[in-house]
């Protein structure tokens, strides 16, 4: 055994030859490497037994929590949007009360009128004057919604008599 050949790392070169001492030397080396080796193992292997079970029990947890941490994110998502749809729907019932407040103004509504079917009054000169930004100049040219009324019934006509 090479532990009966050394004496504390010295050999007595008397009693050995340098073949012996060399083979001794790496019984010496080999045997060192293989206990680190065996040390190493074995801390290796109780850490990868706690590691794979620490492993496995926080892949359960992911799984059990991930789905409803996904539903969680999506109800608020949910819960957002449908606040937001309120408060869009609260604004668009004010602006209709203001605006239904405005037609019961009889001038507001008699404003209103004349604007949109070009009315005068008894003894007033209506005047039509063209946007200058206007690239259209002819009546067929224009888009009916673009056009008067009055316009478009006249156009009517016109195509009822071809």
């Amino acid at each position: 055994m090479p532990g009966k050949l050394r004496d504390r790392g010295q050999f007595d070169s008397a009693r050995f030859s340098t073949a012996t001492r060399l083979r001794a030397l790496g019984e010496q080396t080999a045997e060192r490497v293989y206990r680190s080796q065996n040390k190493r193992q074995a801390r290796r292997s109780r850490l990868t037994g706690r590691a794979a079970l620490l492993a496995l029990v926080l892949c359960t947890l992911v799984v059990a929590l991930a789905y409803p941490i996904r539903q969680y994110v999506s109800q608020r998502g949910e819960i957002a949007d449908l606040r937001r749809t309120q408060q869009e729907a609260k604004e668009r019932v004010d602006r209709l009360r203001d605006e239904k407040a405005r037609w019961q103004d009889d001038a507001y509504a008699e404003q209103r009128i004349r604007e949109r079917l070009h009315l005068v009054l008894p003894g007033e000169t209506g005047y039509i004057v063209p946007d200058p930004r206007s690239t259209t100049t002819g009546r067929a040219e224009q888009g009916e919604a673009d056009r008067p009324w009055y316009s478009n019934v006249w156009d009517g006509v016109d195509k009822a008599d071809r």
